[in-house]
């Protein structure tokens, strides 16, 4: 599912904005690249220290959308590059993989899981 590209992209800093929408309004929060970590081969997880709203949002609907990228990975053709990811998200307060992030990021209250169904370079 996710590409070397991908994976170079997660290596280096930068910012991920988490689509989601509900009530016929969209949500935007970000956090960073290094923030998130792959656990299957279409799941990643992310530590949730506040995403009220987007924690909200997913409750209604579970679609989510995540941009990212680096300036520092080569593109198609110039430097930089971005992905979009689509799927579903839920949020883990318990759990075998709520407790390895919560190791590894003592500061969060919940965990973001998204399941990957599309990862698609765009730039």
């Amino acid at each position: 599912m996710f590409t070397e590209k991908f994976l170079e992209v997660l290596e280096n800093e930068g910012v991920v904005s988490i689509v989601t929408c509900a009530n016929n309004e969209a949500h935007v929060s970000n956090t960073w690249n290094s923030y998130l970590v792959i656990v299957e081969e279409n799941k990643i997880l992310i530590p949730a220290a506040a995403m009220i709203n987007t924690e909200n949002n997913i409750n209604i609907n579970p679609n989510v959308k995540l941009t990212l990228g680096s300036r520092n990975v080569m593109g198609y053709r110039y430097m930089g590059t971005g992905f979009l990811l689509e799927g579903t998200a839920r949020f883990l307060k318990e759990g075998d993989h709520f407790k390895m992030m919560k190791d590894k990021y003592p500061f969060l209250t919940r965990v973001l899981e998204v399941t990957v169904s599309a990862c698609k370079q765009t730039l």
